[in-house]
């Protein structure tokens, strides 16, 4: 029976969490506000059915390595050693300061020195993910200010990563200074972080390629998830955290040939178990903790809306860089997130936090991803504030703009991806002179792409706010060239409602989704299977002797026929 309430608690999770996610979207919203809102209703301070924390957070505790495990993944350093002038120095002074605050405000209110303190490093650490949405969603991807701020936030998962392998050992001040125990935790730590990274560097592209060549998918899987659990475990044996073993466990595994081929596999089982771990944070939010300790509560969310903002700007406005990027820092900087949960979550498990002041921070996160939209939508209000200000802006600004990717602005073509079918398609239009713009969800080819004089903006070609920087209001055509068929599907529904007159051709997948293409507004579906397939007949034709005109015939009309008949025969 414990069986079936286990596989209940997380189906009904699962499923209040979709819709929750579902919702928070249309809301234009981050999905762990939606999670964390299932999480809620579930827990034990609502009516209704209450889920068994203890099953849900086992399985969170595999979403908290998965979520590790991906970050470490996705860890680039080349990104943050491009913007190393700023990024570094400044993420370690606005930690630094953001902590001090944070602990500040935990003395004022009682808590422990210790307590204080995790609670000062748990919110002075902001979430790349809420952030590269919110981004994405404005449009900003691409541009200077993000590639700051995204190298910023990757300092900070350094240095969270470093709080991680230190936590353990605020626990045991009594068993000596805790300067000694400090310096064995990082020791402990750079001697696993050591080991593990030879022993991937040389035993996991070893073992991976191996697997891969049995040509077994099931296999792969099995292999590298066994590999992350079991570096994530070891960690363990140093005294360390599993958080910090699965970070470790994604940078050994980011390191070989098949690291893509994992990215890819990875993300599914990432997103399921993550949502369980934000679904298991909601069920621990409880609005009486706060009302029982509202200036705590209050204290806590004014630092990390306004005195981080804050703290991030004027760190961020020493540097020579654009003022719209100390701006753009400032409000990326103003929540908390999946980073936050984990330092919390451990402190809660080492016993250097209360699950009283665990809950506030649950809260002022939750509140903080809703609200940082808006931080980003003030950006032009507090800008045009600044500059009246003369002097003030002078000396923010010294560095001036630093000229972006000159996008047409009428008359031109977007090109939703660039590769193979969506280069032709530019060439093409290179060689006519015809303008061109792309967008592009790799970062490194929109950086080339710009590099060599094409206009190319990365973010989500399905974001409204994306092919608006594309001025695709004002576009002679539109090309939705991605072999996605998710991405091509958002894409052209979001292209037509931003300009129903403009002419949207598609690349389609299959022939089954050339009808609900149409349905959303492509005027014309291109399948290259198809179109391999008639190119094959016409020339076979050719060189059976048949005339090269009459081959030609043939093969349109096949062409019309097929199209028809998958357009409005086909079920969707």
């Amino acid at each position: 029976m414990e069986d079936v309430s286990l596989i209940t608690a997380i189906a009904i999770a699962l499923g209040l969490a979709a819709a929750g996610g579902f919702l928070a979207r249309a809301l234009r919203l981050s999905p762990v506000v939606g999670y964390l809102a299932a999480g809620l209703l579930i827990s034990p301070v609502t009516p209704g059915y209450r889920a068994d924390p203890a099953a849900i957070q086992q399985l969170a505790a595999i979403g908290v390595i998965f979520l590790m495990f991906g970050v470490g993944l996705h860890f680039n350093l080349r990104d943050l050693l491009a913007v190393r002038t700023i990024a570094v120095p400044g993420a370690i002074i606005q930690v630094i300061a953001a902590t001090a605050v944070g602990a500040g405000i935990g003395l004022a209110f009682g808590l422990s020195w210790r307590e204080a303190l995790v609670l000062g490093l748990a919110i002075s650490i902001a979430s790349t993910i809420i952030l590269i949405r919110t981004l994405e969603d404005r449009g900003l991807m691409g541009t200077v200010h993000a590639r700051v701020v995204i190298g910023w936030l990757i300092a900070q998962d350094i240095i969270t990563v470093v709080t991680l392998a230190m936590l353990p050992t605020l626990g045991h001040g009594e068993n000596g200074p805790l300067w000694q125990n400090v310096a064995f935790a990082l020791g402990r730590g750079a001697v696993f972080v050591t080991i593990m990274l030879v022993i991937g560097a040389r035993l996991l592209p070893l073992l991976l390629s191996l697997v891969a060549r049995t040509g077994s998918r099931e296999l792969f899987v099995l292999a590298f998830v066994a590999a992350a659990l079991g570096i994530a475990t070891s960690a363990a044996a140093f005294g360390l955290s599993i958080a910090l073993g699965a970070f470790i466990a994604g940078v050994a595994v980011s390191e070989t040939e098949t690291s893509h081929q994992v990215a890819a596999d990875v993300v599914p089982l990432r997103d399921a178990f993550a949502v369980l771990f934000f679904v298991s944070v909601g069920m621990l939010l409880d609005p009486d903790v706060v009302r029982a300790n509202p200036g705590l509560f209050l204290a806590v969310l004014a630092s990390v809306l306004f005195v981080n903002a804050a703290i991030a700007f004027l760190v961020a406005a020493v540097f020579p860089f654009p003022g719209r990027t100390a701006l753009v820092v400032g409000a990326g900087l103003a929540q908390l997130g999946e980073f936050t949960f984990i330092v919390g979550s451990e402190g809660v498990r080492d016993g250097l936090m209360s699950d009283e002041t665990y809950a506030i921070i649950l809260a002022v996160a939750a509140i903080s991803i809703v609200l940082n939209p808006f931080a980003f939508a003030t950006l032009d209000a507090v800008e045009g504030i600044l500059r009246r200000l003369g002097p003030l802006w002078r000396f923010v600004d010294r560095q001036g703009e630093i000229p972006e990717p000159q996008i047409p602005r009428s008359g031109h073509v977007v090109i939703i991806g660039y590769g193979r079918v969506g280069e032709l398609t530019g060439h093409a239009l290179a060689q006519l002179g015809i303008p061109f713009a792309v967008v592009e969800v790799d970062l490194e080819r929109a950086r080339a792409l710009n590099a060599a004089g094409i206009p190319a903006i990365w973010g989500d070609a399905g974001t409204r706010e994306v092919l608006e920087r594309c001025a695709i209001e004002h576009a002679r055509a539109v090309c939705v060239t991605v072999p996605d068929e998710s991405t091509a599907f958002v894409a052209t529904a979001t292209a037509r409602a931003l300009n129903p007159a403009v002419p949207i051709l598609v690349r389609a997948r299959t022939g089954g989704e050339i009808r609900p293409l149409r349905e959303l507004g492509a005027n014309e579906v291109v399948v290259p299977e198809y179109e391999g397939g008639l190119e094959i007949m016409r020339q076979a034709l050719v060189a059976l002797g048949f005339d090269p005109q009459e081959a030609l015939h043939l093969s349109n009309a096949v062409r019309d026929i097929h199209y028809q008949a998958e357009a409005y025969d086909h079920p969707i």
